[in-house]
């Protein structure tokens, strides 16, 4: 039961039928809900009652406050006496979505009502941070920032909040570490277990924190990003530490500590982890001992371990996707797509699977999850904790693969994976088009070999090209080279490199070998490549390539919420068997072959060629006898517009004859090929419109169902 349940329950508050009003029952006050200070204030005064224990009747809310000749209103007061008269602790609510500034701000107000009050105590709180300061008795009234306000009864505090299991200490406990004050004898001191957290309060604490460095515009937001990312590392390292029950966190603030000391103490947290994930990150951290302390206290309540995977996954892509498609101009891949392509293969824990492009690590953290689901099947979470762990944990640590070009974006995906408890990652920043040697050399990773992944899962960048001058590797590829058109009747020449060729249409080729025999390529690809004229030949490579599996139109709409608005389709590949490859290729120069023989294609041209020759040089004949004077470059000049008509005409002939021969090949390939079903399918609503917004409507998941079924089909049936 949550705070709002227990207090109704307990009759502090009441709502009416449409949760519209709150009325705070011992004072009789009304208060609009939907004010968004409102809901953080009703959860704070519960908070005062029903876990810090102060009675109702000294606790008052919107008292005015004399500040010189104005009145001002506070939130809450809580007194140290029956009759209200000596104000105890002076608390100040704001609103969820408030800049580190306007929170500041808050404090300063909050401080100065203290003073004017007498209050002891201060407790600034947006619910996404919180603040606490002691008021000294004495001028002047500096700011002691404390870890905590006091619960009631208790006269003196503990120098920090959070202890592992969240126990009291009584008169008989041990003394937790560091304490420097002891409690009230008669009264039990309560500290907190760190909590898990809801996706749109994590996705809060991420955007605020990193605004909060980012400072708008005083350190580079791909700079403030980093540092963030160092620092929820840390947290994460920091839960992850065995310690005893009672014994304190260290991602949280000291009393009476420097900020110096709190900086010290998380750079160690950090030290620890460079020994354990060196690939992660490879600088220090550079925040100044200040911006150190703003970012723990936005975090040292929460439990990110223990935090809802999928509230984590999507509370951390819904901030970087806002960030980096400011920054970074990448599009990540929305996730209904991404679960849609990761449902419909049969991914298990003893799959390679590789994404070659991939940001920030969705296709990689969907099939660690899907592997983490089948451990379910195998073994209890709880009971059998270990092998559970052990099972998932594995294909994290040994199959699990992933190529991203852009450095930054490639510790981002780690810190990802980190995030989502996976602990180590084989995520590498490097060009995904280089060759396995090349990336294996520099990344020092040897498992990114061709010829070994199951499964590829993957959506490349479009709409940029590649060019041979600027890539050396172009070379390596059968799709960067221009093929000889099989029906041109000059000399054979020798095939020639294109001067650039589009990522998306060389990733077909590089999944090609980085796959296994009869291992699964699922791609997002711009419907181009499945309708340009100009494109067949990258159609005509596919199906020499692979068996074509499946195609998924998604609507106009499917990238246009992250920023994209390519028409696009996602297609579900098998890798051929070398044998089959070559046999296909072998099959389709024959019917080429074929096809010209049947047709007298070479007679014909031959014999078109010699009419126009000849018609050219009747020209000439005719246009010299009726000028006997003009040279032959005068005669060329004369004739030049109908020799032009004649070998337009005789062009528009040829291609006719291209185009009849070529309609007969791909008839005569259709019977010849050894033919297969295509799962086809178009989702026109996919979950989210234009906008991002949910339709409540996936059809992407009933596709996919029948998808998977259709897939295991071929798995059983097709050798």
């Amino acid at each position: 039961m949550n705070l709002l349940d227990t207090g109704i329950e307990k009759g502090l508050i009441r709502f009416d039928e449409g949760r519209n009003f709150v009325t705070y029952v011992h004072q009789n006050k009304k208060r609009n809900y939907n004010n968004p200070e409102e809901k953080v204030q009703a959860e704070t005064f519960l908070t005062l009652v029903l876990i810090y224990g102060y009675p109702e009747n000294r606790i008052k809310q919107f008292i005015p406050v004399q500040m010189g000749v104005e009145t001002k209103e506070a939130d809450i007061a809580v007194y140290s006496d029956d009759e209200c008269e000596e104000t105890y602790i002076l608390v100040e609510c704001k609103k969820e979505d408030l800049t580190d500034q306007e929170f500041n701000i808050a404090v300063d107000q909050a401080y100065s009502y203290a003073v004017a009050e007498g209050a002891k105590y201060v407790w600034t709180t947006s619910r996404i941070k919180n603040q606490y300061y002691e008021v000294p008795d004495k001028k002047p009234k500096s700011r002691i920032e404390i870890p905590d306000i006091p619960q009631f009864g208790i006269n003196k505090l503990a120098p920090y909040k959070y202890v592992k299991g969240g126990i009291s200490q009584t008169e008989t406990d041990t003394e937790p570490k560091n304490i420097v004050s002891e409690p009230d004898p008669n009264v039990k001191q309560k500290f907190f277990e760190l909590q898990p957290v809801s996706e749109s309060e994590l996705t809060k604490i991420f955007i605020q924190s990193h605004q909060a460095l980012w400072g708008g515009g005083q350190r580079n937001p791909s700079v403030a990003f980093d540092e963030l990312d160092k620092l929820i590392f840390c947290k994460i390292w920091d839960e992850k530490h065995p310690r005893k029950n009672g014994d304190p966190y260290d991602f949280q603030i000291f009393r009476d500590e420097d900020p110096e000391d709190l900086l010290k103490r998380i750079k160690k947290i950090y030290a620890v982890g460079e020994k354990e994930a060196p690939e992660v990150f490879k600088d220090g951290i550079t925040l100044t001992a200040q911006e150190t302390l703003t970012i723990v206290k936005y975090f040292q309540r929460i439990n990110l371990n223990k935090t809802d995977l999928d509230s984590k996954g999507k509370a951390f892509e819904t901030f970087m996707g806002s960030y980096f498609r400011g920054d970074f101009g990448q599009y990540f891949t929305p996730r209904p797509i991404v679960k849609f392509i990761v449902d419909s293969l049969p991914i298990t824990h003893k799959s390679r699977v590789l994404d070659t492009s991939c940001g920030s690590g969705g296709f990689l953290l969907y099939a660690l999850d899907k592997v983490r689901e089948q451990a379910n099947e195998f073994y209890d979470p709880i009971k059998d904790e270990k092998d559970h762990y052990k099972y998932w944990h594995d294909f994290a640590e040994k199959n699990l693969f992933g190529i991203e070009i852009n450095d930054q974006i490639a510790r981002t995906a780690k810190m990802n994976m980190i995030i989502h408890d996976d602990g180590h990652t084989n995520v590498i920043a490097s060009d995904g088009l280089l060759s396995d040697s090349e990336m294996q050399a520099k990344s020092g990773n040897k498992e990114f070999k061709y010829n070994s992944f199951d499964f590829i899962i993957t959506n490349p960048p479009f709409g940029s090209s590649i060019k041979q001058t600027e890539k050396a590797y172009m070379n390596q590829y059968n799709l960067a080279i221009k093929e000889l058109d099989w029906l041109n009747t000059t000399s054979s020449g020798k095939p020639t490199l294109r001067d650039s060729q589009s990522t998306e249409v060389l990733f077909l080729e590089q999944c090609h070998k980085f796959l296994s025999e009869h291992g699964y390529l699922a791609v997002v690809i711009p419907d181009g490549i499945l309708t340009n004229s100009s494109l067949q030949y990258v159609r005509d490579n596919i199906e020499e390539m692979y068996r074509i599996v499946a195609v998924v139109s998604l609507p106009q709409t499917a990238f246009s919420a992250t920023g994209a608005g390519v028409k696009s389709s996602v297609l579900f590949l098998r890798k051929h068997k070398d044998k089959q490859t070559e046999k296909i290729s072998n099959q389709k120069t024959k019917l080429k072959e074929q096809v010209k023989t049947d047709n007298n294609y070479i007679a014909t041209i031959e014999k078109w060629e010699k009419e126009k020759m000849d018609g050219i040089r009747k020209l000439e004949a005719i246009t010299k006898a009726k000028n006997p004077k003009a040279n032959k470059k005068e005669i060329t000049e004369m004739i030049q517009a109908d020799k032009s008509a004649v070998q337009s005409a005789f062009n528009d002939k040829v291609n006719l004859l291209k185009e009849d021969l070529t309609e007969k090949y791909f008839l005569a390939k259709q019977t010849a090929l050894d033919d297969y079903a295509i799962f086809m399918a178009i989702a026109e609503d996919i979950g989210y419109d234009a906008t991002g917004r949910s339709t409540n409507n996936n059809e992407l998941i009933e596709i996919g169902n029948e998808l998977s079924k259709f897939i295991a089909h071929i798995n059983k049936t097709e050798s």
